[in-house]
């Protein structure tokens, strides 16, 4: 199969590219879209036919389900069951934070299919903010399945040439929309009913976070992380190998006083803010330091940045990429999720 890219570089390229993607949806093929938070590899929900090529393209297990994506936040009600006593934080979560990089697990309804959700009985929903897939959702007009394009268990792709490193001769048609403007996956929450206020229960930390959430009620966060081969995540991003580089093992190191380097051995390290004070960048003589966020340390651009870093370091031929933590505020507890997640594999 070859792949081919659709530019949006000028208004006609654009149209194109948006007429070649609703297409694709339409005929039942997959097609790479770019979002705010990372590229998703879309698909036609309500087709199961469509859906099973996002699994085989990515090499995805079938227990692990998807999100999708509607073109309107009226949408919502059209794919999932919303119970009397959330319905009102549903609604102004949804007012609040979409379009955006806020994903909404709720009980599916029978529209769904079941390989889309894993065979759940709930679904996870988002509305994307990025004016490209904007327009391809409003033509297509239906709810598009779209988890992240890249190959199963591997770093999520913030850039079309980041998709096609992986997916090149996979996939019929990748969109170009330009690098990605946050850099990580959604946040994913699911919503109970409490008994003062609400809780809403953070399935996988993204760019949404516990401070903006906790105005709507309880936040909590999950512990839960699914293995393979014991039971099936409840939503995306949930299992406890996932993330990883695809070339190079990457460890996190929890304290300076806990590296002991191996002679002979090649090391990068993926510094939070580069600053020695922290006790890491002379811990060694790196082959190369990559940061995050120079200079203060702002954990919101660390997360713009890491996946593309992620990637870069993984590029280097070293035997093992250091990580050093991040704040565990904020966009940082993203940050953290993945950076164990990937050392887990």
């Amino acid at each position: 199969m070859q792949t081919e890219i659709a530019r949006t570089d000028s208004e006609l390229n654009t149209n194109d590219a948006v007429r070649s993607a609703v297409s694709a949806l339409q005929t039942g093929d997959v097609v790479a879209l770019p979002t705010e938070t990372v590229y998703g590899l879309g698909a036609d929900a309500l087709n199961p036919n469509a859906v099973e090529k996002i699994f085989s393209a990515k090499e995805r297990p079938h227990f692990d389900p998807l999100i999708i994506h509607v073109p309107h936040k009226t949408a919502l009600y059209e794919v999932a069951e919303i119970s009397a006593d959330i319905a009102k934080t549903v609604t102004q979560l949804v007012e609040t934070f979409w379009p955006g990089a806020l994903t909404l697990v709720l009980p599916k309804k029978p529209i769904i299919p079941d390989i889309v959700t894993g065979g759940l009985p709930t679904v996870a929903v988002r509305q994307a903010n990025h004016p490209i897939f904007h327009r391809i959702a409003k033509n297509f007009g239906g709810p598009i399945a779209a988890p992240s394009a890249n190959l199963f268990g591997l770093l999520s792709p913030t850039s079309c040439q980041a998709v096609a490193d992986q997916l090149d001769g996979r996939i019929p048609l990748i969109v170009d929309g330009g690098a990605c403007g946050q850099g990580l996956e959604s946040t994913i929450i699911k919503i109970e009913p409490g008994e003062n206020k609400p809780i809403i229960e953070v399935l996988r930390p993204g760019p949404v976070t516990e401070v903006e959430l906790k105005k709507f009620g309880k936040v909590v966060f999950s512990e839960k992380n699914f293995d393979v081969e014991e039971a099936a995540p409840e939503a995306p991003g949930m299992l406890a190998n996932h993330y990883a580089p695809r070339e190079t093992p990457l460890r996190l190191l929890e304290s300076p006083e806990s590296f002991s380097p191996e002679e002979g051995k090649r090391y990068a390290l993926l510094s939070y803010r580069g600053q020695s004070k922290d006790g890491y960048v002379d811990l060694h003589d790196w082959d190369e330091v990559s940061v995050l966020s120079p200079g203060s340390g702002r954990v919101a651009e660390a997360g713009i940045r890491f996946f593309h870093v992620m990637r870069q370091l993984d590029l280097l031929n070293v035997d093992e990429i250091i990580a050093e933590p991040v704040p565990d505020r904020g966009v940082g507890k993203a940050i953290l999720d993945k950076l164990r997640k990937a050392t887990a594999k």
